[in-house]
C-alpha cells in the first residue's frame, strides 16, 4: 500500500538515488548528500516548531508501506523569499511610439521579480519512474493539499508552483543558451546545481537589473518560454485541474512556467471534507479518493474507495495501520478528480 508519510533521516540514500535520477533541472532536488540531509532536518525542525516562519519547509515521501523505503519525494515551503531572495522573471511589455512617425511598436521582455515573495511554494516533486504506474503521481502531488487543508493556518494566502522548462537529454537548456549563459558565463547544469544547493547570492549579483527584450532571443529560446519538460507535463496538468493558472511568470533558468492560485481556491483544499473512520471494506466502485489522517506530526495519506455521502470511511485493520488512526478519528477526504478516477 503506497502511502505519504513525512520524510525521516533514513530516508537520505533513498533521496539521493532519487535525486540521481532527475536528470538535472530540479533545483530543489540537488544530487548532493550534504544539501539533502541539511533539507531533511530542516524539515523536521519545521514539524517541532523551532524555526521561524521565513526557515520552514515541509518534505513529505512516497512509501510502500510494507517496506517504508521512499520511492518518490514532494514538498511545501511555508514562505518564500523571506529569508533568500525569490527570483523569477515576469513576462510583460514594453510599448514604443512616435506619433510624429506614426510608429508604435509593442514589444514583449523579461523583467526580473520578487512579485512571489512571502507565497507559499510547492516544490520538489519527483517519483521514481518505476513507480509512475496507477495514480501513484496523483497522490504525490495532492496530498499536500490535504496537509494544507488541515493545518491551514501554517500557510499563506498566496501558492506558487515552478515548473521545470524545457532541456533536452544531454541537459541543454535553450533558454539558459540564450539569456543565463550570457550573464553567468557557466554550464547550465552548474548554474542549477548552485541554485539547488543553496548558493543564489550570484543571480541578484549577475541578473541585469533592466528589461530583456524577448525578440533578441533565439528562436529555440523564445518558444519554450512558458512550457514545461515533456516528463513535467502531468504534474502541470494536475495542479491546473487543481485550479492553478500561469500568469506570466517563469523561471530565471530554464524558462519554466511558475503555477499560481489562492490557496483557499484549490479544489482539494475547497472540496475536501472531514468524515469518521469506521471499520469494514470498502467497495470497488466507490469513487478514488485522498485519505489523510488529521495527525499533524504522524501525517499519512493514502488513496482509497470511500463512498463520500455516508459520512464515514470504511478501513481495514492494514489500510488503519498504514493512516496511523482509530476507528472513530476524523479522516480529511477529497475526490481524486474526474478525469483522475477515470484514466
Amino acid at each position: 500500500m503506497m502511502v505519504i508519510r513525512p520524510v525521516e533521516r533514513d530516508d537520505l540514500p533513498q533521496l539521493l538515488a532519487l535525486a540521481g535520477k532527475t536528470g538535472g533541472g530540479l533545483t530543489s532536488l540537488p544530487a548532493d548528500s550534504e544539501t539533502l540531509k541539511a533539507r531533511i532536518e530542516r524539515s523536521l525542525q519545521t514539524w517541532q516548531d523551532a524555526l521561524p516562519r521565513a526557515e520552514q519547509g515541509y518534505v513529505f515521501v512516497l512509501a510502500d508501506s510494507s517496506d517504508n523505503r521512499a520511492v518518490g519525494i514532494c514538498a511545501i515551503e511555508v514562505a518564500v523569499g523571506l529569508q533568500d531572495p525569490w527570483y523569477n522573471f515576469r513576462v510583460g511589455t514594453q510599448v514604443h511610439a512616435s506619433k510624429e512617425l506614426n510608429v508604435y511598436a509593442s514589444l514583449p521582455t523579461l523583467s526580473l521579480s520578487n512579485d512571489h515573495t512571502g507565497s507559499s511554494e510547492l516544490c520538489t516533486l519527483f517519483l521514481d519512474p518505476d513507480y509512475r504506474d496507477g495514480k501513484n503521481g496523483h497522490l504525490l502531488s495532492k496530498s499536500r493539499f490535504l496537509f494544507m487543508a488541515n493545518f491551514r493556518e501554517r500557510f499563506m494566502k498566496h501558492v506558487v508552483a515552478e515548473m521545470r522548462g524545457v532541456s533536452d537529454e544531454q541537459g541543454h537548456s535553450p533558454f539558459w543558451d540564450s539569456v543565463g549563459s550570457r550573464f553567468f558565463s557557466m554550464e547550465f547544469r552548474q548554474a542549477d546545481f548552485l541554485s539547488g544547493t543553496g548558493q543564489k547570492a550570484f543571480i541578484a549579483e549577475l541578473m541585469p537589473k533592466h528589461p530583456l527584450y524577448i525578440h533578441y532571443l533565439s528562436e529555440a529560446a523564445q518558444q519554450v518560454i512558458g512550457e514545461v519538460h515533456p516528463k513535467t507535463a502531468p504534474a502541470r496538468a494536475v495542479l491546473e485541474a487543481e485550479g492553478f493558472r500561469y500568469l506570466n511568470y517563469i523561471d530565471i533558468f530554464d524558462g519554466g512556467p511558475t503555477l499560481e492560485c489562492e490557496i483557499d481556491r484549490i479544489r482539494a483544499i475547497r472540496k475536501s471534507k472531514v468524515l469518521t473512520a469506521s471499520e469494514g471494506e470498502a467497495e470497488a466502485h466507490w469513487p478514488l479518493c485522498l485519505v489523510a489522517n488529521c495527525d499533524y506530526q504522524q501525517f499519512r495519506v493514502a488513496l482509497l474507495p470511500v463512498d463520500v455521502a455516508s459520512g464515514q470511511v470504511l478501513i481495514n485493520q492494514q489500510q488503519r495501520t498504514a493512516l496511523r488512526c482509530d476507528y472513530g478519528d476524523s479522516l480529511r477526504v477529497v475526490t481524486l478528480g474526474r478525469e483522475e478516477n477515470n484514466a
